[in-house]
């Protein structure tokens, strides 16, 4: 059996040191272009095979992350996770990505599990656990990890967190509603009290009190079958509502779906928008405005910091709100 060929043979054969093929190897600007080609071109012709996870453990790190996601079924979370993975993949790390399902029990056992592989940091988007203990087992391991969309814990110097800018995101619609000339709108979806929807409805909150309108809220599960209920509550208890920002896309296209039912004309008697922009918005009947989280954008952001303070560098802010932007379809009315 011939051996493999090591970076002393790609040093020999292309005449230079063995810094210089690790250099390259790490992919160095401190190597000239064409010497990087060049040691390029004489690794693939001794057929060398740089063994990144050899690496990786001398130098103390498995190079895996581990990704916690609160429920896979969900579009969003969906692109999230894939978002992660490549962004993750593009700086030589690979993501371990575990699905949650939305259970607290099982979400203790997912990073146990990951802690116990090896993982060298996580990006939690937790499942609520009232036991406070979600992240109890990270910080134990002394491995860093940032929360993103949902905060669970308050340890923000242990667990930075990081989202989109929800709140702006409601101010963006409520005003594109306005426009379009919505006289009452509402605000549908989301669980009462959790922060996570304290801040989407906030920003509808500050411009319908703004504006010195009554604001209609309908707190409950993010999910189609929720939307598709709320439909029938605003027809028969808020039937001047003509305009309508929900807590999420599912949401949305569920109600959307139940008042064309009714016979309501989307886009024209009732205006809808929904939050997360998942790729069904532009497909759906009619195509559904959205707030647009940014998904690669903020993916980016995340693995560039968490692996900046993986590799010692600064710690991350505390609390971030990314940027997100409104598109707009035919369901809000666009001319």
């Amino acid at each position: 059996m011939e051996r493999r060929p090591t970076i002393k043979d790609v040093a020999r054969e292309a005449g230079v040191s063995k810094s210089t093929v690790s250099l390259v190897l790490q992919g160095s600007s401190l190597v000239k272009s064409e010497t990087r080609e060049h040691v390029q071109k004489v690794m693939a012709e001794i057929g060398y095979v740089y063994n990144r996870a050899a690496a990786k453990l001398r130098s103390g790190s498995t190079g895996l992350i581990g990704l916690v996601i609160n429920d896979l079924r969900n579009p969003f979370f969906s692109e999230l996770a894939a978002s992660l993975q490549r962004s993750l993949s593009q700086q030589d790390y690979a993501a371990v990505v575990a699905n949650t399902e939305e259970d607290p029990a099982l979400q203790q056992k997912m990073i146990n599990a990951l802690i116990e592989h090896g993982v060298s940091a996580f990006v939690i988007c937790p499942t609520y656990d009232d036991s406070g203990q979600t992240l109890e087992p990270i910080a134990r391991a002394g491995l860093p990890a940032m929360q993103v969309f949902r905060r669970v814990d308050n340890r923000l110097d242990k667990f930075p967190f990081a989202a989109p800018d929800y709140a702006e995101g409601g101010r963006l619609a409520t005003k594109h509603l306005l426009e379009q000339g919505a006289k009452r709108i509402a605000f549908v979806g989301g669980l009462d009290g959790r922060p996570v929807t304290q801040e989407r409805v906030s920003g509808y909150l500050k411009v319908m009190e703004e504006r010195g309108q009554q604001s209609v809220v309908l707190t409950g599960a993010a999910t189609r079958q929720f939307g598709r209920e709320q439909a029938q509550v605003l027809q028969e208890r808020f039937p001047e509502v003509d305009g309508v920002i929900c807590f999420n896309d599912l949401v949305a296209l569920g109600l959307v779906a139940s008042a064309s039912a009714q016979g309501r004309v989307i886009g024209a008697e009732l205006r809808v928008v929904g939050v997360d922009n998942i790729e069904e918005c532009a497909h759906s009947a009619p195509p559904l405005s959205s707030v647009s989280c940014r998904i690669p954008e903020f993916a980016t952001h995340i693995s560039d910091t968490l692996l900046g303070w993986l590799n010692q560098g600064p710690a991350p802010a505390p609390d971030v709100r990314t940027p997100v932007s409104l598109m707009v379809r035919a369901s809000s009315g666009e001319s």
